[in-house]
């Protein structure tokens, strides 16, 4: 059994509700210098891209995914996670979901041009309608766009957490059953319900008296704000998920996520254990899930 298995077994145990689950993928970068084991290669899915709120779902129910440069869905999560330069002035080869919505939309067919990492970083995708982009859109002749304008636009990108300059090969979703290598995760993303949060961020105080100061935005919520933002300042994320990880990705209406460094995750479970009597859980309204 992994690491990180024992661990989320000990948190569960220590909510001490039957049948309790809370779907949990872990995280580890692979650095350009590092050489990635030949047993994660695997599991790279080949021609078929993955966003990577996709790719952390499939990992909490049991698929595990390696998102590199040339299969990753989504160019601003590539950005996000330093796999691509965000000033890159040309598209990235090969099909990507969330360029194949803009181009369906379009209807431009093979006229279509995929927008360039650079287009997401300048605004231009985000404030299609201000941009006169309309094969950047999602939904169609009235789409407001992400944004009002391409200066709000650049405001909001230059406030999410992101891996510049390029210095990832590769990020690797795994799930508690992948014991291959016991992995140590670099950051832990749950999707949580609120009362399941209540309780966790309850415990992470028990033991040091901190508080979680979340930062939200309305994009890039799994790459950005629950992957990149506790990885660099090595604090607890949280997030109501984005327009991709609900639409995309189709994460359930009553879950929020949750991005957590491991070693606090670490924490997070002693102080579980330590704070149980003191914080009943299955007394909570909703912990069983009535």
């Amino acid at each position: 059994m992994s690491l990180l298995s024992r661990l989320y077994l000990r948190l569960i145990s220590a909510m001490e509700v039957e049948g309790l689950e809370i779907p949990l993928a872990g995280v580890r970068f692979y650095r350009q210098e590092e050489a990635v084991p030949e047993a994660l290669r695997e599991y790279a899915p080949g021609q078929i891209s993955l966003t990577s709120c996709q790719a952390a779902r499939q990992a909490a129910s049991g698929d595990v995914v390696l998102l590199t440069r040339e299969n990753i869905g989504c160019i601003a999560a590539a950005v996000s996670l330093g796999l691509v330069d965000e000033n890159q002035e040309t598209p990235l080869e090969g099909s990507r979901v969330y360029t194949d919505l803009m181009k369906a939309q379009s209807g431009m067919g093979e006229q279509f041009h995929a927008p360039t990492p650079k287009d997401f970083t300048d605004g231009t995708v985000y404030a299609c309608r201000e941009s006169h982009r309309a094969d950047f859109c999602l939904f169609g002749a009235e789409d407001s766009g992400r944004y009002r304008s391409r200066e709000i636009a650049r405001q909001a990108i230059r406030d999410m957490a992101a891996i510049q300059p390029p210095v990832m090969q590769a990020v690797f979703f795994f799930s508690l059953e992948f014991d291959e290598l016991d992995l140590r995760p670099d950051v832990v993303v749950l999707r949580v319900r609120p009362v399941e949060l209540a309780r966790i961020v309850q415990a992470y105080s028990y033991n040091s008296g901190r508080r979680v100061t979340a930062s939200m935005g309305p994009l890039r919520a799994v790459n950005s704000d629950l992957i990149v933002r506790p990885y660099l300042t090595g604090e607890i994320n949280v997030s109501p998920f984005c327009l991709g990880s609900r639409l995309i990705a189709e994460y359930e209406a009553d879950r929020m996520g949750m991005g957590i460094p491991f070693a606090l995750f670490e924490e997070i479970v002693a102080g579980m254990e330590d704070s149980r009597t003191g914080f009943p859980f299955p007394l909570y309204r909703g912990a069983r899930g009535l």
